[in-house]
C-alpha cells in the first residue's frame, strides 16, 4: 500500500464500533474499516497499519498488538522460568510494527539497530473483529475474525539487559518491523486453531518444532484474561506465544514459518 493509498483509506474510513461492556459485541462490527479522528481539522494524516485479509479486497486495520509471554512450557524453561500454570502476562508492540508478508513471496526484513543478538519467535496470531471487557472464555472465540502466522522478533540482548536491571524491556520487543505477519485467514474458512504443527526453519534447517496444543493458555483463555486488564476492540491482534528453541538470525538468513492449516511465511534478514 502506497502512502497515497493509506491517506485515501484513512480519510474514507469510519469509526469502528466499540466492544460490548461485557463479552463480545453483537452484532459484530464490520472489521474492514479503519477508525479515524472525528475532527477533520487534524494537523496531518497518520497512516493506519493494516494486514491483508485472504479472499477480500479490504484489509484488517491494526489497533493494538498484544503478545503473551512464555506460553509453551519448554520455552518458559529455556527462558529461566517455571512453566507451571500461573496467571499469563502480556506485553505490547506498536501497531505499526506489523510487516505484512504476502503468500508465496520472501520479503526483506531489516536487521534492527542496537542489537547483536536478534531472535526469531514463531507464533499463531489471532485477529479480533469485536471485543469488550471481562469476556468469558466460552464466548471469547466469537471475537476472532481470523488467524495468521506471525514472528515476534526480539532484540534479545537488549531485552535481557533491561530485565537484569529490573527495567521495562520494551526496547527489546517494540521496534520497527518487529512483527512480521502473513495475511489473515477468516475463521469461516480455516476454523479455530487448538492443535497442529508449528515449525520454524532457518535456511532450511528446523529450529522450532512443536504443536499448538502445547500452549499453556489457549487463544480463548488469552482473550478472556486480556479483557480483564484492557477493554478489547476490533482491530486488536494477539500473538499467542512461541515454542522452545528460539535463537538468533543474522543478515542473509531466511526464516520460513509454518503452522498447519495456514500458508507459510518467508522472511529474509537484510
Amino acid at each position: 500500500m502506497t502512502d497515497i493509498d493509506r491517506r485515501h483509506w484513512l480519510r474514507s474510513g469510519v469509526a469502528l464500533a466499540a466492544g460490548a461492556a461485557a463479552g463480545c459485541a453483537s452484532p459484530k462490527p464490520e472489521p474492514s474499516v479503519a477508525p479515524v479522528a472525528t475532527n477533520a481539522n487534524t494537523l496531518f494524516d497518520v497512516p493506519r497499519p493494516a494486514v491483508p485479509i485472504v479472499g477480500s479486497t479490504v484489509v484488517f486495520p491494526v489497533r493494538r498488538i498484544y503478545c503473551i509471554g512464555r506460553n509453551y512450557a519448554a520455552h518458559s524453561r529455556e527462558m529461566g522460568s517455571d512453566p507451571t500454570r500461573e496467571p499469563p502476562f502480556f506485553f505490547q508492540k506498536p501497531s505499526d510494527a506489523v510487516q505484512p508478508v504476502p503468500i508465496g513471496r520472501t520479503i526483506d526484513h531489516p536487521y534492527p539497530s542496537l542489537t547483536k543478538n536478534y531472535h526469531y519467535e514463531l507464533e499463531l496470531v489471532a485477529a479480533l473483529e469485536s471485543g469488550g471487557r471481562d469476556i468469558p472464555v466460552a464466548r471469547a472465540l466469537d471475537c476472532v475474525h481470523g488467524y495468521a502466522v506471525g514472528l515476534d522478533m526480539t532484540r534479545r540482548d537488549l531485552q535481557r539487559a533491561m530485565g537484569d536491571q529490573k527495567k521495562p524491556w520494551e526496547i527489546g520487543k517494540s521496534f520497527d518491523h518487529a512483527a512480521p505477519i502473513g495475511p489473515i485467514h477468516p475463521v469461516g474458512e480455516v476454523g479455530h486453531f487448538t492443535k497442529g504443527a508449528i515449525v520454524l526453519k532457518v535456511n532450511g534447517v528446523v529450529k522450532q518444532s512443536a504443536d499448538l496444543s502445547q500452549m499453556i493458555w489457549s487463544v480463548a483463555e488469552q482473550i478472556a484474561n486480556l479483557s480483564q486488564a484492557f477493554e478489547l476492540f476490533p482491530g486488536d491482534i494477539i500473538y499467542s506465544g512461541t515454542p522452545e528453541n528460539v535463537g538468533p538470525v543474522v543478515v542473509g538468513d531466511v526464516m520460513l514459518g509454518h503452522i498447519d492449516g495456514l500458508p507459510d511465511i518467508s522472511v529474509k534478514v537484510v
